[in-house]
């Protein structure tokens, strides 16, 4: 059985060893989803498995055999931008780049666990919908590192498109 990486279906890599990041970069072609530390703390690799965010370099390929994964590249590209990748340039949400794609993955699977409800250490009642506040935005992207410093700008283009309902 297939890997589905943004609706296209790869076949695993004979080595078990391979990371689910380096076969999204090197097997399948997609340069987007970054390595960063490669050590699962700075969220540079995040995608969606299975529509849950990730980080692509602590989980093997072969172990998600069936899974679907959407990549920076399944998100939008430079011809249909999703709502947040239009927010990240709008409000400057980048400045090098190189966490932008693991940003924008993880707030697009940020913006569904609210939608669903789901409770984040920020959320005051946990039985109860969080409210998307600032404070929470933060908390629920706090896996995602920028060397630069663009947080602000990445918090207003997540503010914006939360506050679209998009």
């Amino acid at each position: 059985m297939p890997i589905v990486i943004n609706s296209l279906d790869y076949q695993l890599p004979d080595d078990p060893r391979v990371s689910l990041l380096d076969f999204i970069r090197d097997h399948a072609g997609l340069p987007g989803t970054k390595k960063g530390c490669d050590h699962g703390q700075c969220g540079a690799c995040t995608v969606l498995l299975d529509g849950e965010r990730i980080n692509s370099c602590l989980a093997l390929a072969v172990m998600h055999e069936g899974c679907e994964v959407i990549t920076i590249e399944g998100i939008g590209g430079a011809d249909q931008p999703s709502a947040l990748q239009q927010a990240f340039v709008k409000h400057d949400g980048f400045q090098c780049g190189y966490c932008t794609p693991g940003q924008i993955c993880s707030a697009t699977a940020m913006l569904a666990e609210i939608a669903e409800g789901w409770p984040s250490d920020a959320t005051d009642d946990v039985r109860s919908c969080p409210r998307l506040t600032d404070e929470e935005i933060r908390e629920r992207m706090s896996g995602n590192l920028c060397r630069c410093g663009a947080y602000p700008n990445i918090l207003a283009a997540i503010r914006e498109v939360a506050d679209a309902g998009q």
